[in-house]
This record gives C-alpha cells, structure tokens and sequence, in this order.
C-alpha cells in the first residue's frame, strides 16, 4: 500500500473514530435524561434505557477495534494523533460505566413508587438534565478540541454536587418528619448518586478534551479526586 493511500485510511479511521463517539455520546446523554424521568415515575422512560444495548456495543466495539488497529499499524503515532486515539479509548470506559448506571437506575425504579419521589422531582430531573449535558459539551469538546468547553464542563460539575446534597438534605427531613416515603430512602439516595457519579465521568471525558490538545492531565487527575 502505497504512503498514501495508508495516510487516507489513517484519516479514515480517525474520522470514523470521532463520529461513532459522537453518537455514542449522544446515545448516553439521551440515557441520563430518560432515567431523569423514569425517577418521576415515566416507567416507559426506563424502558427506553434497556432498549438498544447491541447498538450501543457495536459503537463501543467500532471505536475500539479502529483505535488499536491505528495504534498496532500506524506508527509511529506521535502527538495530537495519539493524544486523541488513546483519549477516544479512555472515554469509551467512561461512557461504558455511565451507560452501567443509567440501567442501573432503571432497575431501581422498578422497586420506587412515583410517588416516592414526588418531592424530588424537581432535584432529580434537573439532576439528570445537567449530567447530560455535561455529557453531551464533554463529548463535543472532545471532538472539537475545546479546551474552554471542557473547562465549562468540568466547572458545571459543581451543580451536579449541589443538587446531590439537596437531594440528601430532602430525603433526611423526610425520615424526621415520619413520611412513607422515607422507607425508599437507599434506593432514592442511591439514585442521586449515581446521577453524581455520571457528572464525575463526564468531567473525566472532559479531561481527556483538555489531554487531546495539551497533553496535560492535571484536570483528569483533579476530577478523579472528586468525592
């Protein structure tokens, strides 16, 4: 093969590696906002989670059998190229665990009454829209090679964190104040920490938006540190 037509099936490869993480971000962020709802008692919201788990693996597979095979034949892969094949590989793990949590998440649904989590509402459903798009701007900036827009992400974080303390502050009046509810109290405190958890592993593909372009993992170390 000649030099280049090995360069246009490296550019290839590149460009595919970066569409099929974007749809399987966006197939992620959709997740976190449809366990939003499945929280608040939209039970073909959950539904919706379990569904489309071989398209999904078929993304998960794609990225990662183009990143090693770029990395196995390309060499030597050097700078920026490398930076953003071995980023894609390491964002594939995160987006994995938070696709684990958002089924997780419809699972316990199945075990809470709507009305369970009628005073959370709110908390949760803004809970689950910041962590997707947190996902979603990580994604993006990733594939732009934002920096600031990781920056914003990882800055977003913090209202993910407040809205966790919000939800446990809510769940302790309950208990004090002897509501039926409060017997839900592990399934909903875990429900807003998986919600936390997300926003984390949306920093950390943040992080690795800000590692494509300087190389530096600074933020990915910081954001590990979190909670």
């Amino acid at each position: 093969m000649s030099a280049a037509a090995t360069r246009s099936k490296f550019t290839k490869q590149l460009d595919d590696i970066e569409e099929y993480l974007r749809r399987l971000t966006e197939k992620c962020a959709s997740d976190v906002r449809a366990a939003g709802l499945a929280v608040t008692g939209d039970k073909g919201a959950a539904e919706g989670v379990m569904s489309g788990r071989k398209n999904e693996d078929r993304l998960r597979n794609a990225i990662e059998e183009n990143c090693l095979d770029v990395m196995l034949l390309q060499q030597p892969l050097i700078g920026e190229d490398l930076r953003f094949v071995s980023g894609a590989f390491r964002i594939v793990s995160d987006l994995t665990h938070i696709d684990g949590m958002t089924r997780d998440i419809a699972f316990l649904v199945e075990e809470i009454p709507a009305k369970a989590a009628k005073k959370l509402t709110a908390e949760f459903t803004e809970m689950s829209e910041c962590a997707a798009a947190m996902v979603e701007q990580a994604g993006a900036a990733f594939a732009a090679a934002d920096v600031e827009g990781a920056q914003r992400v990882v800055e977003e974080d913090n209202r993910v964190n407040e809205l966790y303390d919000e939800v446990e502050g809510k769940l302790v009046e309950l208990i004090r104040a002897g509501k039926s509810s409060a017997q839900y109290l592990p399934e909903l405190l875990m429900v807003a920490k998986y919600f936390e958890r997300i926003g984390d592993l949306a920093k950390r593909v943040a992080a690795w938006a800000i590692f494509r372009v300087t190389g530096e993992h600074v933020v990915a170390e910081k954001a590990s540190q979190q909670r």
